[in-house]
């Protein structure tokens, strides 16, 4: 059964950077897409950015400029380069994956099938 394990969350000021990564271990197999989804107190799970095995991405409006997403297809691997943070970006991070293969990285939250514990990012002064 995989599992996926975020890392790289912490403090950082307003305009400060980090990089989330997400590794899969004890999987065996490779995923066809992966995505970054947050989680603020208060508010419901909302995509941040995905992207297929095949290299195709989907980023979120807030994301957009700022974020990347990356992966490693022979790690099962994925990575979150945030920059320019804003103290709204505070959540805890979490990344999903599926095993199907998917041309676009737009899927719907409920295709996931492995989900990881998360990792906090506050974005304060």
């Amino acid at each position: 059964q995989g599992q996926l394990v975020e890392s790289g969350g912490g403090l950082v000021q307003p305009g400060g950077s980090l990089r989330l990564s997400c590794v899969a271990s004890g999987s065996g197999f490779s995923f066809g897409v992966m995505a970054w989804y947050r989680q603020a107190p208060g508010k419901q799970r909302e995509l941040v950015a995905a992207i297929t095995s095949g290299g195709t991405t989907n980023l979120a409006d807030s994301a957009q400029d700022r974020f990347t997403i990356s992966m490693d297809n022979r790690k099962n691997t994925a990575y979150l380069q945030m920059n320019s943070l804003k103290p709204e970006d505070t959540a805890v991070y979490y990344c999903g994956a599926t095993r199907r293969r998917y041309t676009s990285a737009r899927l719907a939250y409920s295709l996931y099938e492995y989900w990881g514990q998360g990792t906090q990012v506050t974005v304060s002064s």
